[in-house]
C-alpha cells in the first residue's frame, strides 16, 4: 500500500501520556451480542440501512431516505515502522489509525516493528448503516467496540480478537476504533452504508489518554 500523508483524512490528536488498556475477549456470536455479528459468508451478508431522522412532528415518507445503498471496496491496513496507516477504498478516504510506541517517538517509515498494542487516539459510529470487514487472506486483526451512546467514555470498550476464519459486522450506531491486523500488512472487503456519516470521540482530546488494544492473543476463558 502507497501511503500518501498529505491525503491522511484527519490529523491525528496527539501530546498525551496515558493510555486505556481495554479488556480483550475473543469475538464469537455469544461476546458480540449486541454490537454486532460474526460473518462466514460476506458475498450475501446484508448491512442495516437506517432511515434518514425526521427533523419535526412530520415522519419522514415510507420507502425514503434509506435509499442510499451500501459501498464496497477493499479496505487496505499497512504498519510502517510503528505507525498504523489505512485506507479505505470504499469511501476513497486514508488515515493514520494508531501507533505502537507513544506517536511523539514512534517510527512512521521503513519495516514494521515488533509491537504488543495498537494505541488508538480516535472511534467513531456510523449513525446511517452498519459495516462488515472480511479478511481477503485470512488475516486475523482486533478491534475495540462499545455499545451506543455519545457519551461513551474509554473504559465502555472492549477489544475483541477475531482469528481471522471469519468476518465481522458491526451494527449501526455501534462505537469503533481501528481495525488492527496483527500482520504488518493486511486487506479486507469493506462493504458499509453509502452516506457513511461518522460521530467520533477524540481520546486524547476529551479524556487526555489513548485507547490500547492488547495485540496478544486472548485466553479461552476470555470468549464469552
Amino acid at each position: 500500500m502507497i501511503i500518501d500523508h498529505a491525503e491522511i483524512a484527519y490529523t491525528p490528536t496527539m501530546g498525551v501520556r496515558r493510555a486505556h488498556e481495554t479488556p480483550l475477549v475473543i469475538a464469537t456470536e455469544a461476546s458480540l451480542e449486541g454490537y454486532g455479528r460474526l460473518v462466514e459468508s460476506p458475498a450475501d451478508f446484508p448491512i442495516e440501512i437506517v432511515r434518514w431522522p425526521a427533523q419535526g412532528w412530520r415522519p419522514v415518507d415510507l420507502n425514503s431516505g434509506d435509499q442510499g445503498g451500501v459501498a464496497e471496496g477493499v479496505f487496505e491496513f499497512a504498519w510502517r515502522g510503528e505507525t498504523l496507516f489505512a485506507r479505505n477504498n470504499a469511501v476513497g478516504d486514508s488515515y493514520l489509525f494508531g501507533w505502537s510506541n507513544w506517536p511523539e517517538d514512534a517510527a512512521t517509515d521503513g519495516p514494521a516493528k515488533p509491537r504488543e498494542r495498537a494505541l488508538i487516539w480516535r472511534a467513531n459510529y456510523h449513525p446511517d448503516g452498519g459495516q462488515m470487514i472480511y479478511p481477503m487472506n485470512g488475516e486475523s486483526f482486533v478491534v475495540p467496540l462499545a455499545l451506543p451512546g455519545d457519551d461513551v467514555k474509554p473504559e465502555q470498550f472492549i477489544t475483541f480478537w477475531c482469528d481471522g476464519g471469519r468476518g465481522l459486522y458491526i451494527h449501526p450506531n455501534v462505537w469503533h476504533g481501528a481495525f488492527v491486523p496483527h500482520d504488518d500488512e493486511a486487506s479486507f472487503l469493506d462493504r458499509q452504508g453509502r452516506v457513511h456519516a461518522r460521530v467520533s470521540v477524540d481520546f486524547p482530546k476529551e479524556f487526555g489518554c489513548y485507547l490500547a488494544s492488547p495485540l496478544r492473543r486472548p485466553s479461552p476463558a476470555t470468549a464469552a
